[in-house]
């Protein structure tokens, strides 16, 4: 799947309710996901599969956000990171 793809599939699924919500809400929710990843990610006793739903949800949010305020964010990665090389790498 493609990200675009993906984009357009949590876009078709949750975009009306998001848009309710807006976006300082949103937003707060996509930080308590990453807060779920750091624990995740700090526990040891956390799984693989828990780990990888983690991250599922906080690219979900992240989607979820790009769509209420209209950034596709395939587009986005490609023009900042394919065109020049990002700052700090070597």
């Amino acid at each position: 799947m493609e990200i675009k793809d993906f984009q357009k599939l949590i876009a078709e699924r949750y975009k009306k309710r998001d848009t309710d919500r807006g976006t300082p809400k949103t937003f707060m929710w996509f930080v308590e996901e990453v807060g779920e990843l750091a624990t995740a990610l700090a526990d040891e006793k956390s799984t693989q599969k828990e780990k990888e739903e983690e991250f599922a949800d906080i690219l979900a949010w992240l989607c979820t956000l790009a769509n209420i305020n209209d950034v596709d964010i395939e587009k986005a990665c490609i023009d900042k990171y394919s065109k020049q090389q990002p700052k700090g790498f070597k």
